[in-house]
């Protein structure tokens, strides 16, 4: 197919004469409607936006008047129409467009304001496969397109946040529309027509449990520009999807700093990870660093989980995420201001605990009003070089698992609590993991070593230092259990766990050498219980 190329002048400034308005959001439209018909605009409208202009008093053509054609289908047709397209789409300046927009009476249309059906928010309330597809827009964005494609002559509006913005533009330029704001409104439009589609073909995917639809799209809108990214080089924007699950892009920032990238970051491994502790059976506390756990607990309440956390690793503790399972009480308050905290997130806070934080004055307090599914079905996306991996969420749970006993011993009640403890917290550690847990809390926490065996020694090491600093005679890890997030490939990896003091393990298996580590097990005295889920984390 040849390329089709309109070497014309694009003009610095263009008059805006007509307007055509049709939106479903018309927060400020009244406004600006009425702002453009003062600057001598003529005003076109379609369905309820015609009506909210109508009964506002403005001079306002109907749709229908332009295309003399009545809408019908339920409205389903009304603006996909010549007189519309080729009032949007009309280079002014080419003969052949002047003649074609003479011969058929097609006036142009020099400002498109518009914005879409909300079909975002009617899937994730849970409508019905019916409902959502009625609620894909279909004339929003190809009008939004068509504008968006001309904007070389015309202004197209998809955010209400611009409309003071066009209007000074207008002001400041004698009634004309200045290139550079047609741009940037132009770009802002394809983002805009570009994110609706990624979230109808996703959620189309979703319902049609098609896991590897030819063409995957990712969309978002963006929530905040920050200073930098990972590092101060790297630029960055927080950009989201529209998802209603709680966590770090739906919570309230009650107080605080602006967050970073990398708060975003910690916060959300840390909320995730809290997510798993059911609320109605205990009180549970993570503190992350770096994405990673340095010390879990649970508690009889938050005070107590978070005084178990902190105790796996108090140096690394410093300066990082603290998440909490239930609303964040004054006693557990008065405990985390402490230390430096970057973040505290929780479904919410008490008048107390607010009051109490409100005194550090940069710490940021998140309120996400309920906890994450850790079942839910979702998407993880990851960029590489040329691509995008896609896979679902992560969603299995220790609980749903048939936890397989594989040695001569079986584990106590109070070692296989403490075992789905520690495999739950597995699940948010970056492999290789390896997880020392007691009397449920984290004792020792092994991250992100390309050696198993190198994970194991490492949180060994980190128990004998939080035992040194808590001045305990005893290693916090004797008595202790381990989890793998992988099984163990030689028993070099277990054999170092019980040389640390574990008496029991719990791992996904499927080793070839499973048989040698049973056996290694046994003759350690150790019980074993396998869950048939491995839970990598990269």
């Amino acid at each position: 197919m040849a390329i089709v190329s309109k070497a014309v002048p694009v003009p610095e400034l263009v008059s805006v004469k007509r307007a055509l308005l049709s939106v479903f959001d018309k927060s400020g439209l009244v406004d600006f409607a009425k702002a453009l018909a003062e600057r001598g605009v003529e005003l076109v409208s379609t369905g309820g936006s015609y009506k909210a202009l109508k009964d506002a008093g403005l001079e306002v053509l109907d749709i229908s008047e332009v295309t003399g054609f009545p809408e019908i289908m339920d409205g389903r047709v009304k603006t996909l129409h010549p007189m519309v397209h080729g009032g949007l789409l009309a280079i002014r300046d080419d003969n052949d467009h002047q003649l074609a927009m003479g011969e058929h009476g097609i006036t142009g249309i020099d400002l498109f304001c518009g914005n879409l059906y909300p079909f975002e928010d009617v899937v994730a309330s849970g409508a019905d496969y019916a409902t959502g597809i009625e609620n894909i827009d279909i004339g929003g964005p190809a009008m939004t397109r068509a504008a968006a494609k001309n904007h070389a002559y015309v202004t197209v509006v998809t955010d209400p946040a611009d409309y003071e913005t066009v209007i000074s533009e207008l002001d400041a330029n004698g009634g004309q529309s200045p290139l550079d704001l047609r741009k940037k409104l132009a770009l802002k439009a394809f983002a805009r027509t570009a994110a609706y589609d990624a979230s109808v073909s996703n959620w189309m995917a979703d319902q049609l449990e098609d896991a590897t639809p030819a063409h995957r799209a990712v969309g978002g809108t963006l929530a905040e520009v920050m200073r930098y990214g990972e590092n101060p080089h790297q630029t960055a924007g927080f950009y989201k999807t529209g998802e209603k699950r709680p966590g770090v892009a739906t919570a309230r920032q009650l107080q605080g700093k602006t967050l970073s990238y990398n708060n975003i970051n910690d916060t959300d491994a840390a909320f995730e990870l809290v997510s798993e502790f059911d609320p109605s059976r205990t009180s549970a506390v993570a503190i992350i660093k770096h994405a990673n756990p340095c010390g879990v607990a649970e508690g009889a309440d938050l005070k107590e989980a978070y005084e178990k956390a902190l105790r796996c690793d108090p140096v690394s503790a410093f300066g990082g995420i603290v998440a909490l399972n239930k609303v964040l009480d004054a006693a557990a308050a008065e405990e985390i201001v402490k230390i430096f905290t970057e973040v505290i997130i929780a479904p919410d806070a008490d008048d107390a605990a607010r009051e109490i934080i409100s005194a550090k004055k940069n710490l940021r307090l998140l309120t996400t009003g309920g906890l994450a599914d850790a079942r839910a079905k979702g998407l993880y996306v990851k960029s590489v070089a040329g691509g995008l991996l896609v896979q679902s969420r992560d969603n299995g749970v220790v609980d749903d698992l048939d936890l397989k006993v594989v040695t001569k011993r079986a584990p106590s009640d109070q070692e296989l609590a403490d075992l789905k403890f520690a495999f739950r917290v597995a699940k948010h550690v970056k492999s290789n993991a390896i997880v020392y847990a007691r009397d449920g809390a984290t004792v020792g926490v092994g991250a992100g070593q390309m050696s198993r065996v190198d994970s194991a020694r490492i949180a060994a090491r980190k128990a004998l230092d939080a035992t040194e600093a808590a001045g305990l005679s005893e290693p916090l890890t004797n008595g202790c259990v381990v989890a793998s997030d992988a099984f163990f490939p030689f028993a070099d990896g277990l054999l170092s766990a019980a040389e640390a003091g574990a008496t029991a393990v719990i791992q996904p298996g499927g080793s070839m050498r499973d048989d040698d580590v049973i056996a290694a097990a046994d003759e350690a005295g150790l019980a074993m219980v396998m869950t048939g889920m491995r839970h990598f984390r990269h």
